[in-house]
């Protein structure tokens, strides 16, 4: 290249530069940096898009989603099925598919899914949106191949189908086809409005099925409610090409049992022969039912059958777990007062049961976390995978035996079981004495206080025979007492104990005084006692009945109440003084003062005495907390008793029972088999005491 071409290029060049220089727009302010930045941004997004095109949808996966769109998508008239689910809004004919897919408040069309050049194109899609619209469309794409038929219900709106009878309403939702409301009809709550065993979320339950390479849970899936009556409903699922899958609620008329049946048709198009059982799975956080959340909570925890056993349950003062490695009858989540069980025609195969205890700063309106699974027998081609009696509601001894008989008259469930009536004994005396003492009263009267008033009275009139026979030995007892103190000077010192103790058992022979004889009506009440115990925390029909100040006598009644915490006070006392509770331990002290006036070594033995005056506090911490019923009992049981020992005072005659006693110490009288017993080994004690005598006798004089 010459020179003068070389300088006439670089003059071509100058021009150019001016002329572009002279022919450029005025700038306005701030707009060349946004055009800069644009273009940038322009760039970016090309780039980042190229970059994730391996990303995109192939053309095969893009034509098996026109196809399983059309297949398993909610069908319209003409044949198109519809997906709407978690923003992806498609629909399919089988061979091409349109929608769009939502994401980061954009709408992306699914088209552009499989060509990333023409969204290139597009500058409104970022790279983001394109590769996070593209992944929950291959996640959907997923879903419907492995879900088939199943797949239709992933997406559907939750509603729920009413059922009722006379005693409790429960609401079946779509979503899982289960049960997410449970009203008792005659119970009210302490919050207002009835009693709800179930309410919203707190429960929830479903059947699990495996395939080759998914689980079909039913808390998945929306039902579609048919066959609907006010105490029935069949949640179904259509699959499609004569498959199908539901749960048949079925509530009982009168009562608090609903039956579900599990159906099925055609299954083993889906789950394979092979599959042979089916999983259970059941939780709830057990909501609060009653003001007093201490004692509830102690009387919480998870009930279980064995079949062909016994009942069994974790423990409910801790956070507790099992493995229950046999067949299992039912299944139970147990309140204090009501109760959720799942009763199983065919048994659970086993059980892993679990109970948490939720802290009342976290949870105040929840007492425990409760979980059971289990899996049951299945076959893919029977009608009726499973059936089950769900019983939802109180814990009322008569209702429970009646349920028991009326659905397994062969078979006993043993669900009064869930009534805690203390150990087998115990048990006995409420079963067979008080609770039908109790009912019948109930059918005559209708105020539980008044109830408990002749409940009492008819027991002590059972009682009255041992309570005499206790009384009369005391009073023995207490006319020798003069006598037992004169034996008690003639041999005083540590060396007459054996002396001074035979003496006394030949002055008890002579009269016809057995010091034992006291004892045993005591121990043959005691039993009766017992059985109350258990008997008043547990019985459902105290439950907002109120007496006097009473507003409810399965609670405490409080007459005094306050707040905070005192350490120790309020852990074992409560926040409130109960009235009841109070005059339980009132008349316990006078009560205690009466029997040891009648006991002949009260005046010799001030630390026992100190000891008996200790006890009835001691039931006043105890009791303060316990339902108003049961301190109420107590209370009447206490009176009554002082007032008949009031009355023996007044009847029995002291000096015609002194007499008596002195006319039997002259008969010979056949010593007693304990007597003997006690006397021969009187003897052979005290011939050991000689004998050790000696040898230390011996040993000084060597």
């Amino acid at each position: 290249m010459d020179k003068n071409t070389m300088y006439g290029m670089l003059l071509m060049g100058a021009v150019l530069l001016g002329f572009i220089w002279l022919n450029q727009p005025e700038p306005q302010p701030g707009a060349a940096p946004d055009v800069e930045v644009t273009q940038e941004q322009a760039q970016a997004a090309a780039d980042d898009l190229l970059a994730s095109a391996s990303d995109s949808l192939t053309r095969g996966q893009f034509v098996m989603l026109a196809d399983a769109v059309a297949r398993y998508g909610a069908p319209d008239s003409t044949g198109t099925g519809h997906i709407d689910r978690d923003g992806i809004v498609l629909a399919g004919n089988g061979t091409e598919v349109t929608g769009h897919v939502r994401v980061d408040s954009a709408d992306v069309p699914v088209g552009l899914l499989a060509d990333p050049a023409a969204a290139i194109a597009s500058s409104a899609i970022s790279a983001k949106a394109y590769t996070d619209a593209v992944a929950k469309v291959k996640n959907l794409l997923r879903d419907l191949t492995q879900y088939q038929g199943f797949a239709r219900y992933l997406q559907g709106t939750n509603d729920t189908v009413r059922l009722h009878n006379d005693v409790i309403s429960l609401d079946v939702s779509t979503k899982g086809a289960m049960i997410t409301m449970a009203e008792l009809a005659r119970y009210d709550s302490f919050r207002g409005g009835k009693v709800k065993v179930i309410s919203g979320n707190d429960d929830a339950y479903s059947f699990i099925l495996n395939s080759a390479d998914r689980e079909f849970d039913t808390r998945d899936f929306y039902f579609r409610p048919t066959e609907v009556t006010d105490s029935s409903v069949l949640m179904s699922l259509d699959l499609g090409k004569g498959t199908q899958f539901g749960l048949r609620y079925t509530l009982l008329p009168d009562s608090y049992v609903v039956r579900l049946d599990v159906e099925q048709k055609g299954m083993q198009s889906i789950i394979p022969s092979s599959v042979v059982t089916m999983d259970f799975v059941w939780n709830q956080r057990m909501l609060r039912q009653e003001e007093g959340r201490m004692f509830e909570e102690r009387n919480s925890a998870v009930y279980y059958k064995y079949a062909g056993g016994g009942v069994d349950n974790l423990s409910e003062n801790s956070s507790d777990s099992k493995e229950v490695n046999e067949p299992v009858k039912w299944m139970a989540f147990k309140n204090q007062f009501f109760s959720m069980a799942f009763i199983a025609r065919d048994p659970f195969n086993n059980a892993m049961l679990k109970s948490t205890v939720l802290s009342i700063n976290d949870d105040p309106d929840y007492l425990k976390e409760m979980e059971a699974i289990s899996t049951l027998d299945y076959n893919p081609g029977a009608d009726k995978a499973a059936t089950f009696d769900i019983l939802i509601g109180p814990n009322l001894y008569p209702m429970l035996s009646a349920v028991d008989k009326e659905l397994f008259p062969d078979d006993d469930l043993d669900l009064t079981r869930l009534i805690p009536l203390g150990w087998p004994i115990f048990r006995w005396i409420n079963t067979w004495i008080v609770i039908p003492v109790f009912d019948i009263l109930g059918s005559w009267f209708t105020n539980y206080g008044v109830i408990i008033l002749f409940l009492t009275i008819f027991i002590k009139l059972i009682l009255f025979p041992f309570t005499y026979k206790s009384y009369m030995s005391q009073a023995r007892m207490r006319l020798l007492n003069p006598e037992i103190k004169a034996i008690n000077d003639k041999y005083p010192g540590q060396e007459n104990a054996m002396t001074r103790q035979q003496k006394t058992m030949e002055l008890y022979s002579r009269a016809g005084a057995n010091p034992m004889a006291g004892c045993l009506p005591m121990l043959l009440q005691f039993p009766v006692l017992i059985a109350m115990f258990a008997f008043f925390p547990s019985c459902i029909e105290l439950r907002g009945q109120s007496f006097l100040w009473a507003k409810d006598l399965s609670a405490p009644d409080a007459i005094i109440t306050w707040t905070g915490n005192i350490p120790l006070v309020t852990e074992y006392f409560g926040n409130h003084v109960s009235l009841f509770c109070l005059l339980m331990t009132v008349t316990n002290i006078l009560y205690t003062k009466f029997t040891m006036a009648n006991q002949p070594s009260s005046s010799a033995m001030p630390g026992m005495k100190w000891m008996m005056y200790l006890m009835p506090v001691m039931f006043l911490v105890f009791f303060n907390n316990y339902a108003a019923g049961l301190s109420y009992y107590y209370f009447l049981s206490l009176l009554i008793t002082i007032v008949q020992m009031m009355i023996f005072r007044k009847v029995v005659s002291e000096d015609k029972m002194r007499a008596k006693m002195a006319e039997a110490a002259k008969k010979p009288r056949k010593k007693s088999g304990f007597m003997a017993r006690l006397e021969e080994a009187q003897r052979q004690q005290q011939a050991m005491l000689r004998e050790q005598q000696k040898r230390q006798g011996g040993g000084k004089r060597r």
